[in-house]
């Protein structure tokens, strides 16, 4: 399981002219379910989300985390973070899951964000969906958990 977070000060999902998801300063995770993710990846991605040290404390560090601070947390699945980019002019796409068991982990993703973390906002699965955000920073990581393969 693949997620690209950045800080934000606002983010938003549109699909067809209408935004299906909004926050305030927080995080924005664009999300990529791989090959032989389950439970397990769902699980410590969370944790890693909500416990990644972004935000500044006192003094400016990034020591604090989206559950320190309690800001927003947008989950926008995008698979093409799955994508094969080593060789060619053409991305491949054989590493990431199916649609049907990506959207199974993305939806138990975001039910288990919502239990543990509000606000937490989404975009909507296989749609074409229109992501603003303003990078507060810019601060932006890539996280990966291994998929059992």
């Amino acid at each position: 399981m693949i997620a690209l977070i950045q800080r934000v000060s606002e983010a938003r999902v549109e699909v067809d002219a209408e935004i299906v998801g909004q926050i305030g300063a927080g995080l924005l995770a664009l999300v990529a379910i791989e090959r032989g993710d389950g439970e397990a990846q769902v699980r410590r991605m969370l944790e890693r989300i909500l416990g990644y040290r972004v935000f500044g404390d006192s003094e400016g560090r990034m020591n604090r985390s989206l559950r320190d601070v309690g800001g927003g947390l947008l989950l926008v699945s995008q698979f093409t973070l799955a994508a094969d980019t080593s060789s060619g002019m053409r991305a491949g796409f054989s590493g990431a899951a199916s649609p049907e068991l990506g959207e199974h982990l993305f939806n138990r993703l975001v039910e288990l964000a919502r239990i543990a973390h509000q606000p937490v906002e989404t975009g909507r699965f296989r749609t074409h969906m229109k992501v603003q955000l303003v990078n507060d920073g810019p601060v932006t990581f890539h996280l990966r958990v291994a998929p059992e393969i």
